[in-house]
């Protein structure tokens, strides 16, 4: 086989998209912080039991069905995946696009094709980001002409949807809503997070409920202040290389006057 045909068969292993499902964040599959080797990528199993914080949806819908897309792919749901990480896509989650053109191009769930990998790791690499424009270029440089034309087909039809000019501002204006929700003081307590274990611990947050949560907690309930920690630390994940996202930043106590600095 020569060169070419290889490079028309470029092809990704199983163990790569299972490592981009943990690397980009949502898969809920940690690595201990006092390890120096880094982590191997997580198994089918791993991924199946993600705990997915479904309270994320009012704020960061990028992260939540993101995180949805990866334990279906856990689950060998290939069809909820897609549908799921598609989703996550349409609120502006890079990491989302890039799954999805690897899941085209190894065919899973679905025949092979090329071009349309080629169009979501276009979207991914919208903002620049090396990590996708890297395997962007990889796979545009395999491609014929007649692929490359189909690419440009497809591409032209899911900016409309998923791209940042769409996306982005669209979960800009959720992530702020959904702020805007919380508690206007960092006095007040007891806002929950549904289906949150812990948000304290990800963002070392010093009013995180007492205990810390727990594996099998509904929810976790805290100060303002602390959700807004959580939310932010989450944010980088959708909104990274996106010169339009602003972090809400801490909740200041409110002045006499009772106008909250934000």
């Amino acid at each position: 086989m020569g060169n070419d045909d290889r490079r028309k068969r470029l092809r990704l292993p199983a163990s790569f998209l299972l490592g981009a499902l943990a690397a980009f964040g949502g898969a809920g599959v940690a690595a201990n912080a006092e390890d120096t080797a880094p982590a191997p990528p997580p198994t089918s199993e791993q991924l199946a039991r993600a705990k997915c914080v479904s309270g994320m949806e009012k704020f960061l819908p990028g992260a939540y069905f993101y995180c949805l897309g990866a334990q279906s792919y856990g689950q060998n749901q290939h069809r909820y995946a897609d549908r799921f990480f598609k989703e996550a896509a349409s609120w502006a989650s890079k990491p989302a696009e890039y799954v999805l053109g690897v899941m085209a191009l190894n065919g899973d769930g679905e025949p092979v094709n090329r071009p349309l990998a080629l169009a979501w790791f276009a979207l991914a690499a919208e903002r620049q980001t090396p990590r996708f424009e890297q395997p962007y270029d990889a796979l545009k440089s395999s491609m014929s002409t007649a692929e490359l034309g189909k690419a440009d087909d497809y591409l032209a039809s899911l900016r409309k949807t998923y791209g940042d000019a769409v996306a982005a501002p669209r979960a800009e204006r959720r992530y702020r809503d959904g702020v805007n929700q919380l508690p206007k003081t960092a006095a007040e307590t007891n806002y929950c997070i549904s289906g949150a274990r812990d948000y304290g611990a990800s963002t070392g947050a010093a009013d995180a409920p007492e205990g810390g949560g727990s594996m099998g907690a509904a929810q976790a309930c805290g100060t303002a202040e602390a959700v807004v920690r959580f939310v932010d630390s989450q944010a980088g994940d959708v909104f990274e290389g996106w010169s339009g996202h602003v972090s809400v930043g801490a909740i200041q106590p409110a002045s006499a006057g009772g106008k909250v600095t934000q």
